[in-house]
């Protein structure tokens, strides 16, 4: 039946908006923005957390011995998932200000991180009827789907909750055994024909978390990561040093060093991460031109139908037809653009009002706007599909070169332009995550008033642990490197930079963007095929193996049509997200605090090393294929 089934409401009401609900849903939010701020930073992707934290509210409860209603259930996920979209568009964006050197005050994060989930929570609200109710049957909100299932299946006790919590702890102890102890190298690579392919390297990093998300983006999707790291690693980097060994001069942008000096590493960083950055430019925004007429339309069709008219008195009095007041949504908005146009130091520090007031209307224009197609587009294509890079780099392009054009080039206009990036992307990611959990509350029966407090809620206390968690890594260690190369926020801070200054090597750039366009010619992902050459190859061999354990795990069936809702392996998968992602978090407290080294030398070195790690990937392998479910299984 799929998402055309509804819970019959008229039943007794079930207990919702309770204590226990709301207090987990806080826990939970707190530990998934804290592993997506983790992931985000690493790779320059995050994932889900409606259904891991659904999972684990039932097993919480139940192991409390008490047990959840399915009401109490979906507004604790509805407040737990509320951290995603904050963490999504805040590392996207905020790094580049430390990589620029203006380190923000805490307090403007957490500004900045509130301030787009009120945004995008108020704007949608007057969506919910048209969206999720009148197109009930058109827009299947695929996670929202998904979520409902796995509440239904989870509350009436066949679930698979276990699961989540063993990932946990597999993805917790190696990350102990690699960076607290020291046991095992984080990484295993060789030198590949280097007589024939000068500087080419092959490397594959020991990260549960980084196999956890290939499992849970599957085969297809992560062979296209891999196959731009592979033409990065083994193409490009050698074919640089092979034509570049003869220069006795640096080439730009490189200006201090030849290239016959320089490794594998040094040249990726000083040619091909431009090349990267021009290739994931290219499909952001190639992304969102190529949806400009599902766009138009779902813009014309929220207009529409707002002018259609409101519901009837005697259905809004319905419960499950229930909305926050009509004056929240124009009182939030209005907050968040005079609160943006009027408070110094949002944007930066000293500027003048003039241009506070133009952040302040770009705010309010991009961020309504987005909202509006982000809410119409993930209810086909869903959360992860969301082009948040591309509307954010469209945000930017146009805020720029308003800025350019009254001659606002300073670095504080820099960082002012990157911050009306992060409120429009949080406010356009938050848009989609209510969506599903509005599409999810609307299938099971919940309250929308409720549903929307809950993400308020959600968000009011996960912009302090996501912005805690990106200070917690700052300290220790840098934005940009092997550890954490924030590659969306160095991509944004790139493009500011090429507007403002003209500082681009655009040869490079237009490079990669023709990479990009070429893959997008030949059916793929663009912007996965981007990110894969814009991250090193090492990065995403470990996605690759993931989407590998998912092939076996289906038997060769293509993931992206398998139903994953309950799947056993998805919710292990996002348990070695959450495992390395808190552990890695909670090092780098100790690192910061002083308490530990920033790093150690491993116990296993040389060949027994590479084995080690080969071996322990093996291992997360076999166990995430031990989730597969069996034909006489449901």
């Amino acid at each position: 039946m799929g998402y055309t089934m509804r819970m019959n409401t008229k039943q007794a009401p079930l207990a919702e908006f309770t204590l226990r609900a709301v207090l987990a849903g806080v826990v939970l939010g707190v530990i998934f923005g804290a592993a997506n701020a983790y992931l985000g930073l690493r790779v320059g992707m995050t994932v889900s957390a409606s259904i891991p934290a659904a999972v684990m509210t039932v097993a919480v409860f139940k192991l409390l011995g008490s047990r959840a209603s399915i009401l109490e259930a979906n507004l604790s996920q509805t407040i737990g998932s509320a951290s995603t979209s904050l963490a999504t568009g805040m590392v996207f964006t905020i790094p580049a200000l430390f990589l620029w050197g203006m380190v923000p005050p805490y307090w403007q994060v957490v500004a900045l991180c509130f301030l787009g989930g009120l945004l995008g929570i108020a704007a949608m609200i007057p969506l919910r009827r048209l969206l999720i109710v009148k197109e009930h049957a058109t827009l299947p909100y695929p996670e929202g789907t998904a979520c409902a299932e796995v509440l239904r299946a989870t509350t009436g006790g066949t679930s698979s909750a276990a699961w989540i919590f063993r990932g946990m702890l597999v993805g917790a102890l190696i990350k102990l055994a690699v960076s607290l102890l020291y046991l095992l190298p984080g990484e295993a690579g060789v030198d590949l024909l280097p007589s024939v392919l000068p500087k080419a390297h092959l490397a594959i990093e020991l990260s549960p978390a980084l196999i956890g998300v290939g499992f849970i983006l599957g085969f297809r999707q992560a062979g296209v990561c891999v196959a731009g790291g592979i033409i990065a690693s083994l193409v490009l980097v050698p074919m640089i040093a092979y034509f570049g060994a003869a220069l006795t001069a640096p080439l730009a942008p490189v200006k201090a060093q030849l290239i016959a000096d320089m490794s594998a590493e040094e040249i990726r960083k000083g040619y091909v991460r431009y090349i990267g950055a021009g290739a994931v430019a290219a499909a952001g925004i190639l992304t969102v031109l190529r949806n400009l007429p599902a766009m138009y339309a779902a813009f014309a069709g929220v207009i529409a139908g707002l002018r259609a008219g409101s519901p009837t008195a005697a259905a809004a009095q319905e419960r499950t037809d229930r909305d926050l007041p009509a004056w929240f949504p124009v009182l939030g908005i209005a907050t968040v653009v005079l609160v943006s146009a009027l408070v110094p130091g949002i944007f930066a520090g000293n500027m003048e009002l003039g241009p506070r007031l133009v952040c302040g209307v770009a705010v309010g224009v991009f961020g309504v706007l987005f909202v509006t197609v982000a809410a119409r587009i993930v209810g086909i294509v869903g959360v992860s599909s969301q082009p948040t890079s591309g509307i954010a780099l469209l945000t930017l392009v146009g805020v720029a070169s308003i800025f350019v054009a009254n001659g606002w080039t300073s670095m504080e206009a820099k960082a002012a332009v990157l911050t009306v990036g992060t409120i429009v992307a949080i406010a356009a990611s938050k848009a989609g995550d209510i969506s599903q959990d509005l599409k999810t509350g609307y299938l099971v029966g919940g309250t929308p008033a409720r549903a929307q407090l809950g993400q308020l809620i959600g968000a009011a206390f996960a912009c302090w642990a996501v912005a805690g968690t990106l200070f917690i890594l700052a300290g220790a260690y840098e934005f940009g490197g092997k550890e954490l190369s924030a590659p969306q926020a160095t991509l944004m801070k790139t493009i500011i930079e090429g507007v403002l200054a003209g500082e681009l090597p655009w040869e490079l750039v237009l490079g990669g963007a023709g990479l990009s366009i070429g893959a997008m010619l030949c059916g793929v992902s663009g912007l996965a095929f981007a990110i894969g050459v814009y991250l090193p190859l090492a990065t995403m061999a470990p996605l690759f193996i993931g989407g590998c354990a998912r092939a076996l795990c289906l038997g060769g069936k293509d993931s992206s049509k398998h139903e994953a809702g309950g799947d056993p392996g998805v919710l292990a998968a996002s348990g070695l997200v959450a495992g390395e992602a808190l552990v890695g978090v909670l090092i780098a407290g100790l690192v910061s605090g002083g308490v530990i080294a920033k790093s150690g030398e491993p116990r296993l070195i040389g060949l027994g090393g590479e084995l080690a790690v080969c071996g322990v990937i093996l291992a997360i392998c076999v166990f995430l294929y031990a989730t597969r479910r069996r034909p006489s299984q449901s």
